[in-house]
């Protein structure tokens, strides 16, 4: 379906929907954290080492309880791993980022921000991957889509299996540790899919600029369920 008419069906929805972490906009603060080669605080010879402390520093200066990570940004930070190379000499790495991050501690709960059925699930243990992932899959006006969670803890996806049932506002998993989560700080990696291609438990959350325009349509911005860029300190 075309992605207009998706997000019309979601704008109708979006009143109904569950925060998707804990976030109250009269207390809390958000702010971006920019992975593009506009950063130049985070060089790319710093970012195996420093990357932790960078987001753990920009969150808590900002006195935020998370760093949001944007979507449709072309990130330079996808150097660090090979898992975003190409698999012949010279092709095209994958650098733009078809989801949204939310960098916060380990173990902040993750919420279904409605009801849904557990699609797949798995352990992309690779570092720079996303680690333990759970796909599920929702239906609104007859249209059925799916979000993909990762980077969470492994515990999470340890007792799930696939056709479960979950409910609206229902803790569905928890930031991973590095140890479980791809290797990254502790975050959410939040997005959205209109057709799973039959792919299971694993989906690009990362593209090939050339291959943008087709990936952005079958991956609409994630804020549509999130809401949360308007909170994001400017």
């Amino acid at each position: 379906m075309e992605p207009l008419s998706f997000d019309n069906i979601i704008r109708k929805y979006q009143f109904t929907f569950h925060r998707v972490v804990d976030f109250d906009p009269a207390t809390d603060r958000l702010c971006a954290l920019d992975f593009t080669r506009n950063n130049t605080e985070l060089t790319p010879d710093k970012m195996r080492y420093a990357l932790t402390d960078y987001v753990q520093r920009k969150v808590h200066a900002s006195n935020s309880r998370y760093g949001i990570g944007g979507y449709n940004e072309h990130r330079t930070i996808y150097s660090i791993s090979n898992v975003f190379d190409g698999k012949q000499p010279n092709e095209e790495p994958r650098r733009l980022h078809l989801g949204v991050d939310i960098w916060g501690p380990v173990g902040t709960p993750v919420y279904a921000f409605m009801g849904g059925m557990v699609h797949s699930f798995a352990f992309n243990d690779q570092p720079g991957d996303y680690g333990a992932t759970l796909i599920l899959l929702h239906q609104l006006d007859g249209v059925a889509f799916y979000t993909l969670y990762g980077h969470l803890s492994l515990r999470d996806i340890q007792n799930v299996s696939a056709g479960q049932y979950v409910s609206i506002g229902q803790t569905i998993a928890h930031f991973g540790d590095q140890r479980e989560n791809g290797h990254w700080p502790p975050h959410l990696h939040f997005q959205i899919i209109l057709d799973m291609q039959l792919k299971e438990g694993d989906y690009p959350g990362v593209c090939k600029f050339s291959e943008r325009d087709k990936y952005l349509a079958n991956c609409p911005d994630p804020d549509l369920i999130l809401q949360l860029n308007r909170y994001i300190k400017q």
